[in-house]
């Protein structure tokens, strides 16, 4: 027999799924939109070359083109915050795939600590490991790999929800490590009122149980979402410092949930002991 408490986690995680559907609909619509516009402005171009050879039109491609290579509007100069992060360093993101979960070789009654120096700033993250002892040692498998470095942070959301999505190699969302992890910690006592607290990193997942796996959000205010995502640590002062910049420049889509319009790009990941 289902219990009140399983019913409310159900129905709270199906209105979650129903607004990811809604907005990747509405993600779909803007696509089919903007390539109509594209083409339009594709006949605008040809008729002028020479407004081009000024300059007038010369960074409209990288004005249109998100992370994961959508087209999107452009913003006017004025109404885009600037880029507040550094050029990433030099390097390429490592295609790395296992078959399954990595063994156990972490200290699990030891406390660790993960430091992701990106373009905008360094976050550190104070690490759950008894409470995630699975998810933590993921990370500290796939950090000593140089799996996370140079990826880019390809989501953030700035309506509903407050968080910054990282992890995913290819960019796109779609991508992991091969393997997939279990869920853990999902009664932690920071997760009160289906709210996950500013600070909290957490596994994304697919909506499905156990289905985590190599990447992760960082909440920079507090957000209501199903206990369904595993939090495995708690970002620094410092850190959110970092994500507040890092929210303060928005996203692409004016939408409220699109790639960052700050360059966010892990240039190192690392797990240690401490």
């Amino acid at each position: 027999m289902v219990s009140q408490e399983q019913r409310r986690r159900q129905l709270a995680r199906e209105k979650f799924l129903r607004q990811q559907q809604r907005r990747t609909e509405a993600r779909r619509k803007a696509r089919l939109r903007n390539s109509v516009i594209a083409s339009v402005l594709g006949v605008v171009v040809i008729g002028s070359v020479a407004l081009y050879t000024t300059g007038v039109l010369k960074d409209d491609d990288k004005k249109t083109t998100s992370a994961s290579g959508d087209a999107t509007p452009s913003a006017a100069p004025t109404s885009k915050a600037p880029d507040p992060c550094e050029k990433p360093a030099a390097g390429s993101v490592k295609k790395l795939s296992w078959k399954k979960e990595p063994a156990m070789t972490i200290d699990t009654s030891a406390k660790y600590t993960l430091k992701l120096a990106t373009t905008c700033g360094d976050i550190g993250v104070a690490l759950k490991t008894s409470a995630a002892p699975h998810t933590v040692n993921s990370f500290d498998f796939l950090a000593g790999k140089g799996y996370f470095d140079h990826t880019k942070c390809h989501r953030l959301t700035t309506q509903g929800i407050y968080v910054l999505q990282c992890g995913d190699p290819q960019g796109t969302g779609a991508g992991g490590p091969g393997y997939t992890l279990p869920d853990e910690n999902l009664k932690d006592k920071s997760l009160k009122n289906s709210t996950y607290p500013a600070g909290t990193v957490a596994m994304a997942n697919t909506g499905q149980a156990h289905t985590g796996g190599s990447q992760f959000f960082l909440v920079y205010k507090d957000s209501q979402l199903p206990p369904s995502y595993t939090p495995f640590g708690t970002v620094d002062a410092a850190g959110m410092k970092v994500l507040e910049k890092i929210a303060a420049a928005g996203e692409n889509t004016g939408a409220g949930d699109g790639a960052p319009n700050a360059t966010v790009v892990i240039d190192k990941a690392t797990v240690a002991k401490s």
